[in-house]
């Protein structure tokens, strides 16, 4: 008696649908494109020419990150047409605080089975993403993977590559006693503190997915799906003509862990918190989970996405500028002498 044939696809990975996927996907990934990218997707590698003649002493400078359990509000409002920005958000705004343009980004996508058209959403978001930051979406991975992710659910990491010339990098070396701080608007919650977000949320206050938030006019997969800014564009039009001393990226840990990671030895960051107006999110999860002031600026951007240090005498200008870009900024502190054993950060 012969045995019944067994393929991969009844195994759960489907090849045919992984080809789908790939067509489906090319032109968001055109769309993209840099003229330094030098082949379409599909090959072992993406291509990408640094040209030598354009840089004198270039830096690569590199960022990988994923999006966490705001994944988790993805799959429960079946919604995947923006979760890929926040992948982008998360590594070029991560290198963009030391001056770096970036270049190129690269995923992975990892799912117990591959449906190409959600797929071709989820990857909708991440070439939006990368439209916005300028970079290029040069290759990827695609990983289906039967009896390893729950149902449909899948995950994502994001890799990025930016460049920037040596004398021209940001390392918060240059801070100095009277530097003012710009606090440049977040969008929303971004993608952190969502494990602590949905136990408030949907657990303490009872909320469902469709449910619209008390306070605000939006449902919670509305809110808490918002995208994560891209300040690339905007702080690289400041570097053209500004002094920045440095750059705070304000994801998990929020105001209190991030600024520290900039500041040099001798200098806190005395941050005002009445100089911009925390959006309403914060404050009902604040409110509802009796949650501490310092566990809050802990946990959340508390509505500011970066942290600039400027010298004093260029900060109204920076404002200006940033105005014209769009941006929400604020002066919402400076740079003060630290003494040792004192708080980095000091909230007032």
């Amino acid at each position: 008696m012969s045995k019944a044939r067994i393929t991969y696809k009844d195994a759960g990975v489907d090849i045919d649908a992984g080809n789908t996927f790939v067509k489906l996907i090319k032109p968001l990934v055109k769309a993209t494109s840099r003229p330094e990218v030098l082949a379409d997707i599909g090959g072992f590698g993406g291509l990408f020419s640094l040209s030598s003649g354009k840089y004198k002493n270039p830096v690569l400078v590199s960022g990988t990150d994923g999006v966490g359990t705001k994944l988790k509000i993805a799959f429960l409002a079946d919604r995947h047409d923006t979760i890929g920005i926040d992948l982008v958000a998360m590594c070029v705004n991560d290198i963009i605080v030391q001056g770096a343009e970036p270049l190129f980004f690269l995923d992975y996508l990892a799912t117990a089975k591959l449906h190409p058209e959600k797929g071709a959403s989820i990857i909708k978001g991440v070439a939006e993403g990368c439209i916005q930051a300028g970079c290029a979406l040069i290759g990827g991975e695609t990983a289906e993977m039967p009896g390893f992710y729950a149902g449909d659910e899948y995950d994502m990491a994001g890799f990025t590559v930016g460049v920037v010339e040596r004398d021209k990098l940001i390392d918060g070396s240059t801070i100095t006693v009277g530097d003012k701080l710009i606090g440049l608007a977040s969008s929303g919650l971004h993608s952190n503190g969502y494990s602590l977000a949905r136990k408030i949320i949907m657990d303490v206050m009872g909320l469902g997915i469709n449910d619209a938030i008390p306070g605000l006019n939006k449902t919670v997969a509305e809110e808490l799906l918002t995208p994560t800014r891209i300040y690339v564009k905007s702080i690289l039009n400041l570097l053209r003509d500004f002094t920045i001393n440095g750059i705070a990226h304000i994801t998990g840990g929020g105001l209190l862990e991030n600024v520290p990671r900039i500041l040099p030895n001798g200098c806190k960051a005395i941050i005002d918190k009445g100089t911009w107006q925390v959006p309403e999110i914060f404050s009902i999860i604040q409110q509802a989970g009796n949650v501490e002031e310092k566990e809050l600026f802990r946990t959340f951007n508390c509505g500011i996405g970066m942290v600039l240090s400027v010298p004093e005498k260029e900060a109204e200008e920076i404002l200006i500028r940033l105005s014209g870009l769009n941006e929400n900024a604020f002066v919402i502190g400076e740079i003060a002498k630290c003494d040792a054993g004192s708080e980095c950060v000091e909230l007032v």
